[in-house]
């Protein structure tokens, strides 16, 4: 876990662009859901109807909860406890856009989605641009990017806030490894522009 954590934390140095995945990457995970909210469940599985405020809810046993569950799963399989609150958020994404679902349908829902990426998209790649001068993970390391992401982010909330870590010493650990990619990053760089 530390290697894959210094691999995310070399691209996610500056405090700015950490702010700006923060903000971002939770609702890049929470749209997705939304929009797979629309796929039919999966192998006939029951749908969950519940009333909420008036709305009519239809939880779907389907490509979202699907989505979710791996997510859930694969967090909890790298770090217990981190992992199973990230595991809780990604089974709230899912009621979530079950309610926001029934509430907006397909004709209003898929904007929401829409606007929602291109914003959080775009201020991403502008973190790193414009903060990092670095490009973003996504174009090194794929599954780093949009698997590991929203755990990494949550971590880093987790660490700054409570000073949680998985183990003692990780944090110190991370850094020291984030620096040594960085500095191996800028020599790179260094070596490609002389």
């Amino acid at each position: 876990m530390e290697k894959h954590f210094a691999f995310y934390g070399a691209y996610h140095s500056k405090p700015i662009n950490v702010m700006i995945h923060i903000i971002c990457v939770w609702p890049i995970f929470f749209t997705a859901i939304l929009f797979l909210y629309f796929t039919p469940p999966l192998f006939g599985l029951p749908v969950i109807h519940f009333s909420m405020f008036g709305l009519h809810v239809a939880l779907l046993f389907n490509f979202g909860f699907l989505f979710a569950l791996i997510y859930g799963l694969f967090y909890i399989c790298l770090e217990p406890k981190a992992g199973t609150l990230a595991a809780l958020l990604c089974a709230l994404c899912w009621v979530a856009s079950g309610v926001l679902g029934s509430w907006l349908h397909f004709t209003l829902a898929w904007k929401v989605v829409l606007a929602t990426q291109v914003v959080c998209w775009i201020a991403q790649f502008i973190g790193h641009g414009v903060y990092e001068n670095r490009a973003p993970a996504l174009l090194d390391n794929l599954t780093q990017a949009f698997v590991m992401a929203p755990f990494f982010v949550l971590l880093e909330v987790l660490q700054a806030a409570f000073g949680y870590e998985p183990y003692p010493g990780f944090h110190a650990k991370v850094q020291a490894r984030i620096a040594a990619e960085i500095e191996d990053w800028m020599k790179k760089k260094q070596k490609l522009l002389s």
